[in-house]
């Protein structure tokens, strides 16, 4: 039927579709959408003229998917960035226009390798799927928002994420959706093994590699909620501070607290009675606080992070923190604009959107120790790390105990972006078999189960404490041991055989 469309009906079709499918991530959850509508892309590009026209299919489909999908952007260069509304639209414009060369690209390599050999395409649709998300995951420092496997965080088939994690479960997702072309032909052996992969999905949960403990900590997450436009106004540093204090103070005895990104709203060196009075206030009260806190220091660098205050171990009876501690983490993977500006000299002065506050930070190191509170470890990803992956896998040791990641989402508003965010969180935790510690400005605030559902939450926008005992967990996934490598040797040997595919074919003409 496809084939009987005029090419820009199918192009208009792929980006209603692309529309549809963002209804597959947080907060709708529809996570079935992806195998409704990526196969009639996959048909599209069989049924293409040329990779060229094939392109354009995946462009077109990437410009819906991305269009509502990373809409959230816009609040933050409306609301923040100080840009006429044209400008803004424009700059929305040129991020949708970039996302989607992703898809454009995944389809036209499958289009060139795969589109006139039935037995090849489903192969080849998903290697270039898969090919074109890891390219996305690192360019220009990378965006992997939006990654077809977090459809699956809590659908059907996240039992395969701890064992492949959340790009094998996008594999799963593409090599589905190709298989319609071959049922299509009426060549039904591999759409069986698509649907074998599909199904045995929810019997793999035993092979998940970690189980309770039998331990438990009380954790406490304090949602602070201030304004964005209020979090640099040097008259609210100390009310600010004393808010997060008075939120706190009734919660110290026994406990784990974490504060959000930059909770602290002065720089370090300058907040330093204020944090030597809560290092010995937790300590004297059995607890450890973990905070996001700005960091600039001569000749070192200027640094988004993370301190711990109080008890490091749990028998210290005197506050662990120093100005000089090596308990601290810097966070690694900048987000352009927001905290570094590529092409600096010429960008910042053009709008006050590439000007923001606190945008040129320095690079922490890729591998960091994990931060010691309560005698625990925990991995800390900040804000938009804890979508990268391969970072937490290079920073997860034999003695992890607990994901953590602290962020402040004020800057998307009432949007889809910080559910979005969330649920990329889930997913970690489901990946690396951990429990997880979210806390955030303005929400979404939660504590989620190491089998990545959410144990509990705070509502959004709201002076919020969230105190619950957290059940750490032992053993190890195997995606936490592994990684992305079997993946990317499965992908291997199936690359090979596409070659020696095309190989024999050439040399029978």
């Amino acid at each position: 039927m496809l084939q009987k469309l005029h090419p820009l009906l199918i192009c208009v079709l792929l980006i209603a579709l692309g529309v549809v499918n963002t209804f597959a991530y947080a907060p709708y959850q529809y996570s079935f959408m992806p195998l409704l509508t990526l196969p009639v892309l996959a048909l599209a590009i069989w049924h293409a003229q040329s990779p060229k026209q094939a392109a354009w299919f995946g462009w077109s489909y990437g410009i819906g998917w991305f269009g509502l999908g990373v809409s959230w952007v816009h609040v933050s260069i409306a609301t923040f960035g100080g840009m006429p509304l044209v400008f803004s639209l424009g700059i929305m414009a040129a991020l949708v226009a970039y996302l989607a060369l992703f898809p454009a690209l995944a389809a036209w390599l499958a289009a060139r390798f795969g589109r006139n050999t039935v037995i090849a395409f489903p192969v080849a649709f998903t290697l270039a799927w898969v090919i074109s998300e890891n390219l996305r995951s690192w360019l220009f420092t990378g965006f992997p928002w939006l990654s077809l496997g977090y459809t699956q965080t809590t659908g059907y088939l996240a039992p395969w994420a701890p064992l492949i994690g959340e790009i094998g479960i996008t594999f799963v997702i593409a090599y589905f959706a190709a298989c319609w072309v071959s049922i299509t032909h009426k060549r039904f052996v591999q759409p069986l093994l698509a649907v074998a992969l599909i199904a045995i999905s929810p019997l793999l949960a035993t092979f998940k590699g970690w189980e309770l403990s039998g331990e438990q900590q009380n954790v406490v997450l304090v949602q602070g909620n201030i304004k964005q436009e209020l979090r640099w106004d040097l008259e609210q540093e100390l009310p600010t501070m004393k808010k997060y204090m008075t939120l706190t103070r009734p919660y110290f005895g026994d406990s784990l607290i974490i504060w959000p990104e930059a909770a602290i709203p002065q720089l370090e060196h300058q907040a330093q009675p204020f944090l030597v009075n809560l290092d010995m206030l937790a300590a004297e009260n059995n607890s450890a606080v973990v905070t996001g806190i700005l960091d600039i220091r001569y000749n070192v660098g200027d640094y988004n992070g993370m301190i711990v205050l109080g008890q490091d171990q749990k028998q210290n009876v005197v506050g662990s923190y120093d100005y000089y501690q090596t308990n601290r983490y810097r966070k690694h993977h900048l987000l352009p604009i927001g905290e570094f500006v590529p092409f600096e000299q010429l960008l910042r002065d053009i709008a006050p959107f590439f000007d923001l506050p606190n945008s040129s930070f320095s690079r922490g190191d890729w591998q960091q120790t994990n931060l010691t509170a309560k005698g625990l470890n925990l991995l800390p990803a900040l804000c938009f790390e804890i979508a990268f992956p391969r970072q937490i896998q290079a920073n997860f040791g034999a003695k992890t105990d607990l994901l953590l990641t602290v962020s402040n989402d004020a800057w998307f508003g009432d949007s889809i972006g910080p559910w979005q965010h969330l649920q990329i969180a889930q997913m970690r935790a489901l990946e690396f078999g951990r429990p997880l510690l979210r806390a955030t400005n303005t929400g979404v605030t939660a504590i989620v189960n190491a089998d990545g559902t959410i144990a509990e939450q705070l509502p959004q926008f709201s002076d919020a404490v969230l105190k619950r005992p957290v059940d750490l967990v032992k053993g190890y996934t195997p995606y936490s041991q592994h990684g992305d490598w079997p993946m990317y040797f499965v992908s291997l040997i199936l690359f090979g055989w596409l070659l020696a595919l095309r190989r024999n074919k050439t040399n029978t003409h």
